[in-house]
């Protein structure tokens, strides 16, 4: 299993240029690059340059992260979203990354599950469309908060199900499976093919509902069963990658590098256990 970063991990002062250098020098596999961080670069540098980094080092692209709250849009809204997909597909074909995280909207009010679902299955058909065209995969994410409108694994596999396109899959996030108290059965039901991201991360131990993303500790320090999870993706055949991810305030106050490294030795110690 290969190793990927996060960019949400070091988000507070670094940039997509010191990351990169920070993970090559660590012996990442992958980043995902945050589209904020992106947008900075660029005030910089070009596209090509990026392209001739990933050229010359062993670090490669591995997704987008993020295009947000796709469901329940205005027409105004949704044409955002869309100018979003299509800035990462032409970005994506010059650097070489075809996926992009995708995430359904939050405090949609009193709309019933049959509602969420046919909608967010309406918005992610119009995107696949046009991001199949490009060879972009979208990578569906729910997020383990009670009001995000697709919060658990189950409903969100249900939801990539009932789409069912070869370019659309899921985000399994260990910590958002684990703070809506996602289901292990559900898991193990899911098809490797169509897990497109595997984010590693931990909690701390909170009921149900409660925690929320600064929570988050290294992988291994905190209450999720991580071992159960790596050997239900062992199980069904996934191994591809895992990508620590982690929005704990207290590491953006390290030194990058101090936390870049502690990620990397924390994430490979844990799945280092199921997987080579």
């Amino acid at each position: 299993m290969k190793i990927c970063f996060n960019q949400a991990t070091t988000m507070k002062n670094s940039t997509l240029e010191s990351d990169l250098e920070l993970c090559e020098k660590q012996g990442y596999d992958f980043i995902e690059i945050r589209l904020d961080k992106l947008n900075d670069y660029l005030t910089r540098n070009t596209l090509t340059d990026l392209k001739a980094f990933f050229d010359t080092h062993h670090i490669k692209p591995y997704a987008f992260n993020a295009l947000e709250f796709i469901s329940f849009r205005d027409e105004k809204g949704f044409d955002e979203i869309m100018a979003g997909l299509r800035f990462v597909c032409d970005a994506g074909q010059t650097i070489g990354c075809h996926k992009v995280v995708i995430v359904p909207t939050f405090d949609v009010g009193p709309r019933t599950v049959g509602e969420i679902e046919a909608e967010t299955v309406r918005a992610i058909n119009i995107m696949a469309d046009y991001a199949e065209k490009y060879g972009m995969k979208l990578a569906f994410e729910f997020v383990g908060y009670p009001n995000c409108s697709v919060n658990t694994f189950g409903q969100a596999y249900r939801i990539v199900e009932k789409v069912n396109r070869k370019n659309v899959g899921i985000v399994l996030d260990c910590f958002h499976f684990h703070s809506m108290g996602s289901r292990l059965e559900d898991l193990k039901r899911a098809k490797a093919e169509k897990i497109f991201i595997f984010h590693i991360d931990d909690s701390e131990d909170l009921p149900v509902g409660a925690a929320r993303d600064h929570n988050r500790l290294f992988p291994g320090d905190g209450a999720i069963d991580l071992d159960a999870i790596l050997r239900i993706l062992k199980e069904i055949g996934y191994g591809e990658m895992a990508s620590v991810e982690l929005f704990r305030p207290e590491y953006w106050d390290w030194d990058d590098e101090k936390n870049i490294r502690i990620s990397f030795e924390k994430t490979a110690k844990v799945i280092g256990r199921h997987f080579n």
